[in-house]
């Protein structure tokens, strides 16, 4: 089943409409009230990551489930907002290392989005990207254009490794109840995509 499409914009109303599109989806599914919780959990880590990447895209929500399997699905597009200095400027941080620095998981995955957002006509995964977090999450994924970002993959690099990155994990409420989270490119827009089975 496919909820609503909650068209996103800055402003707490839309991002307001999509934690009420969740917590629609979880009824409708005859979640339990703790399940329900977590699912809106999920939401609300979206939500607090989402006004920075609105700023320069246009976004849209909605929720996919089937039984007890649940997607949530963010999709944004680059608008007239992101300027040629705006994607230099990304590109700059992306270029420099800077990213490695990115404090916290969904601070990662907002940074994976918007590099993925500053140039989708060339393929994002031959950007100069290939180190910190942003190739430590890089996977193959059939439903997207071009490689994707996966916290599996990445969870799975930090397990072998047992660094900070493995202490990050712990501490982030995203990757202690997501099953998986991808980042990558469908067309011309940027999906995120959160899953969780309960």
């Amino acid at each position: 089943m496919k909820s609503d499409i909650c068209k996103l914009s800055q402003g707490a109303e839309s991002l307001s409409a999509l934690l009420d599109e969740t917590e629609k989806a979880a009824s409708y599914s005859n979640l339990s009230k703790k399940d329900a919780g977590r699912l809106r959990l999920l939401a609300e880590e979206l939500v607090g990551m989402l006004p920075e990447l609105l700023e320069f895209s246009d976004g849209e929500f909605w929720v996919e489930s089937e039984g007890n399997k649940f997607e949530l699905h963010t999709e944004l597009a680059p608008n007239e907002a992101l300027t040629s200095d705006k994607r230099e400027k990304l590109l700059e941080v992306s270029s420099s290392g800077k990213n490695a620095s990115a404090k916290g998981i969904m601070a990662k995955i907002k940074l994976a989005a918007a590099f993925m957002m500053i140039d989708y006509e060339t393929n994002a995964a031959d950007m100069p990207l290939g180190y910190g977090f942003y190739s430590d999450g890089l996977s193959g994924v059939n439903s997207f254009s071009a490689q994707a970002w996966s916290l599996a993959a990445y969870r799975n690099k930090a397990k072998k490794e047992q660094s900070e990155k493995w202490d990050e994990l712990e501490r982030s409420i995203i990757a202690n109840i997501a099953d998986e989270v991808l980042v990558g490119i469908q067309g011309k827009k940027v999906e995120i995509i959160v899953k969780k089975s309960f």
